[in-house]
């Protein structure tokens, strides 16, 4: 891993500056390699997928608003649960992910978003003492805690998580 800020992408270089304005103290870091799922950026930082916090984003299909999940990195999002909370969902695209986040997909941070979206954070963050997300880069990622996530973000803490076993009728 380098945590030199002066080799810092300038996507990555803007969330580092924004996180610095916000009082976070933990750096940017760049893998090695791509950081894009879950495992591979679990292997990178020495942690387990359940641990980085994964931005998947949605297309709300009432008023086209970005929908951010962030969510644990073993789990898998519940799209019915999702809209149960906040409306109808569309996929989203890599051109909509773009124009709404300013990210390119595999980077997506957050924070610092061209659209401010609506967000839930998964609950399951909480059970561990820190978390990783993407820094703006699939290269990129910063450490912090889930308390940390939801202060920043101001998200919703919800049951984000696709049960395992189909529910007994």
């Amino acid at each position: 891993m380098n945590d030199t800020a002066s080799t810092l992408p300038s996507s990555a270089q803007r969330v580092a500056d924004l996180l610095s304005s916000m009082g976070h103290d933990q750096p940017v870091v760049m893998l090695p390699s791509t950081g894009r799922t879950s495992a591979e950026a679990a292997a990178a930082v020495g942690c387990s997928v359940a641990e980085i916090a994964k931005s998947i984003i949605f297309r709300r299909l009432a008023d086209d608003a970005p929908v951010l999940v962030i969510a644990s990195g073993g789990n898998r999002v519940d799209e019915s649960k999702v809209t149960a909370l906040v409306g109808p969902l569309g996929k989203a695209d890599a051109k909509f992910v773009r124009e709404k986040t300013g990210y390119a997909i595999g980077g997506v941070c957050p924070v610092g978003h061209v659209v401010e979206p609506v967000m839930l954070i998964d609950r399951d963050l909480f059970n561990f003492g820190s978390v990783w997300a993407a820094a703006g880069h699939p290269h990129a990622l910063f450490s912090l805690t889930a308390a940390q996530l939801e202060k920043m973000t101001g998200g919703t803490v919800a049951d984000v998580r696709q049960d395992s076993a189909p529910a007994a009728g």
